[in-house]
């Protein structure tokens, strides 16, 4: 299947958004080099994706052509598309397909992207010795945008419905970032049932155990 993206290289980390790629590929039966590093916390992780990403970030999905693969809501969709049969995301003429991308885009700009202000608060002109009242800022937003998600979903066995799709990929991963699931289950009691399915799938066990160590 899909043998010409059996070189895939992924620029990722444990316990980083790149997971969610990694989950995708697996369900996916892709094959994949992954080059690890936290860019968010190594000088040396940086410069090695910058090659591909002058961003300088993670998820980076490399092509064998050598063609550059950025944004991880972008990458999901691309690789969902890749295999209309796996049902990983709905048919682009299909009606939840408006939805699919709603939410998808949502997570990526409202919640995913504001982890990267905490690790330098300076990003934002705040001083660093307000970076602890800046992250609590920014994690109290968060599961704002966790719950105003979840009033106005009404999830099935998946998100969307009864197929699981690289939306509950992505956020039973970005859920798991501060404020971190506990919180997460407090705010978003109608999609908690989902992400404990998907943290349950046997088809990702092994990934979850290698990827998200701590837990």
């Amino acid at each position: 299947m899909h043998a010409d993206h059996a070189l895939l290289t992924l620029y990722g980390a444990q316990a980083s958004g790149s997971v969610a790629v990694e989950a995708a590929l697996t369900l996916l039966g892709l094959h994949y080099n992954l080059i690890e590093g936290a860019t968010w916390a190594e000088e040396a992780a940086r410069d090695r994706v910058a090659t591909s990403n002058p961003m300088r970030q993670i998820p980076t999905l490399v092509m064998p052509d050598g063609e550059v693969m950025t944004e991880s809501a972008a990458i999901l969709i691309y690789l969902a598309d890749l295999d209309p049969a796996a049902t990983l995301a709905p048919a682009p003429n299909a009606p939840l397909r408006r939805q699919f991308l709603r939410w998808m885009f949502y997570v990526s700009s409202a919640i995913y992207a504001l982890h990267w202000i905490k690790p330098d608060v300076k990003r934002i002109g705040a001083p660093e010795d307000c970076r602890d009242a800046v992250v609590r800022a920014v994690h109290e937003r968060i599961a704002f945008c966790w719950a105003n998600m979840d009033s106005q979903l009404l999830p099935g066995g998946y998100l969307l419905g009864d197929e699981l799709t690289v939306l509950d990929l992505y956020v039973a991963v970005v859920s798991r970032f501060g404020p971190w699931r506990e919180r997460f289950y407090e705010v978003a009691p109608r999609m908690t049932p989902v992400v404990r399915r998907v943290d349950g799938d046997p088809r990702l066990a092994a990934l979850w155990r290698e990827r998200f160590p701590e837990e």
